[in-house]
C-alpha cells in the first residue's frame, strides 16, 4: 500500500509546519521476526521488553523474546501494564529494571504498553517523575532507542512522540511529549492483531477512526497532516464493514493496522480536538473505555464543528462515497456515517448506554475545558458548550 500524496483544497494557503518522520516503518505479515535484527542495527544489547499479560497469554511476547534472543540480546520482561496506564505502571516498569543496565526499550502491545514504555524511557533516561514531563520538550538528556510493536489497530502511539500517562491519584491523563521519545522503528505486523478479542478490536478501531476525523480539521492541521489523515480515513472506512461483519480477512487487518498508524502520524502533526477533550473526563469519572467515550462523542462534535469546517468534513464525506464534498448536508451525512460505523462494532451509541451519570456533566465539562486537546478544536469550546455536547450524547 502506498501513501497518497493528494493535498486538500479546503486547507487555507499552506500552513507553516516543521515536519520530520523520525520513525522507520516496517510493515507486513511476519515482521515481528525481524525485531532482534532491528535492535542490533541500533546497537542494542540489553533490552527491556514492556508488554501486558494479555499478550503474554497470546504468546506474542515469546515470539518477541525468541527474536531478541536469536540476535544474542539480553532481555528483561515487564508485563504488568494496565489499560490507561498510570504513573504507578511506569514506576513498576522502572522498578523491574532493578540494578540491571539497559540500552534499549521495546514496547509490545496496545497504546498502553507503548505509552508505558515511553514513560519508563523518560524516567530511566532523565530521572524525576512523569509530572515533570507533562507538556512538550521537557527531557533535557538523550533517551534510549525504542522500538514500538502495536498489537491493536487503534492508538497509533508507535507513530507519536507523546506518552499518555494518567496521574494515579486523580486519573487525569498527562500528555508527555518529546521528539526524543519517538520510536526509532515501528513494526506493523498484521498477524499480531488477529488474536485481538472483538471487544478490543472494536474500541481500538473506533479510536483510530476518531483520530483520522479529528486530525483532519484541527487548528494545527497542515498539508502534511492532511495527507496522513485522509489516507487513514480511507483505509479505516474500507476496513470497518469487513472487520466487524460476518468475516475477517488479512486485507482488512492490514488496512486497519496501517490506517491506525497513519492516523497516529497525523496526531503528531496536527493534534486532536473536542471529542478527545470530552472523552478523558468520562474515563476519569466512570472508567469508560476510551474508544467507547470518544466514539459516543465524535458524531456530536462533527455536527458542532460543521459551521467552522464544513468543507473539510465534505471532503471526508466524498472520500467515503457519501456525497459530493460541496453537498450542504455533507457534515450531517458524515456524522451519521460515523455513528453507523460505530454501530457495526456493537459499542454503546449514547452516554446513557455507556453507564454514565448525567449529574456529573457540569463537573466533567469544566474538566474537559482544561484538556489540552480542546485548544486545537476548530470551533472554540468552553464549559457551557462542552456540557451541551454531553447533553446531546446522553440519549438518542
Amino acid at each position: 500500500m502506498t501513501l497518497s500524496l493528494q493535498s486538500t483544497s479546503s486547507i487555507d494557503a499552506p500552513a507553516a509546519f516543521d515536519f520530520s518522520l523520525p520513525t522507520r516503518v516496517v510493515f507486513g505479515a511476519g515482521t515481528l521476526n525481524r525485531l532482534g535484527s532491528l535492535v542490533r542495527e541500533h546497537d542494542g544489547s540489553n533490552v527491556l521488553l514492556i508488554t501486558d499479560k494479555g499478550l503474554t497469554a497470546a504468546g506474542h511476547d515469546q515470539r518477541a523474546i525468541a527474536s531478541l534472543s536469536e540476535a544474542g540480546l539480553n532481555v528483561i520482561r515487564f508485563d504488568d501494564v494496565h489499560p490507561n496506564p498510570t504513573t504507578e505502571d511506569v514506576q513498576r516498569g522502572l522498578d523491574a529494571i532493578g540494578s540491571s543496565k539497559i540500552d534499549f526499550i521495546v514496547g509490545l502491545g496496545g497504546g498502553s504498553s507503548m505509552d508505558c514504555a515511553k514513560g519508563v524511557n523518560f524516567l530511566y533516561s532523565n530521572g524525576g517523575r512523569m509530572e515533570d514531563y507533562w507538556g512538550v520538550g521537557k527531557a533535557s538528556k538523550p533517551m534510549l532507542p525504542f522500538i514500538a510493536v502495536p498489537t491493536t489497530s487503534g492508538t497509533g502511539s508507535e507513530a507519536q512522540s507523546f506518552a499518555l500517562i494518567a496521574n494515579a491519584e486523580t486519573h487525569m491523563k498527562m500528555a508527555c511529549g518529546d521528539k526524543k521519545a519517538a520510536a526509532r522503528v515501528a513494526i506493523l505486523d498484521p498477524e499480531l492483531t488477529s488474536t485481538m478479542p472483538k471487544s478490543v478490536a472494536a474500541v481500538t478501531a473506533v479510536d483510530a477512526l476518531s483520530h483520522a476525523v479529528e486530525t483532519y480539521v484541527t487548528r494545527k492541521r497542515n498539508s502534511v497532516s492532511a495527507m496522513f489523515s485522509l489516507q487513514a480515513w480511507k483505509l479505516l472506512t474500507q476496513a470497518f464493514p469487513e472487520s466487524f461483519g460476518e468475516g475477517d480477512s488479512p486485507i482488512a487487518r492490514e488496512r486497519m493496522l496501517l490506517g491506525a498508524h497513519w492516523a497516529g502520524a497525523a496526531i503528531e502533526q496536527s493534534m486532536l480536538g473536542a471529542a478527545h477533550a470530552l472523552a478523558n473526563p468520562l474515563t476519569a469519572h466512570f472508567d469508560t473505555v476510551h474508544g467507547i467515550a470518544v466514539g459516543v462523542m465524535l458524531p456530536h462534535v462533527v455536527r458542532f464543528n460543521s459551521e467552522s469546517v464544513g468543507p473539510l468534513y465534505g471532503e471526508l464525506a466524498e472520500a467515503a462515497g457519501l456525497c459530493r464534498a460541496d453537498d450542504p448536508q455533507a457534515a450531517d451525512r458524515l456524522a451519521d456515517h460515523i455513528a453507523e460505523l460505530i454501530q457495526l462494532t456493537g459499542l454503546p451509541g449514547t452516554l446513557d448506554q455507556a453507564g454514565v451519570s448525567r449529574e456529573r456533566f457540569p463537573v466533567m465539562a469544566q474538566e474537559a475545558a482544561r484538556q489540552w486537546t480542546g485548544t486545537f478544536n476548530p470551533r472554540p469550546v468552553d464549559p457551557d458548550r462542552l456540557q451541551e455536547l454531553y447533553e446531546c450524547a446522553w440519549t438518542n
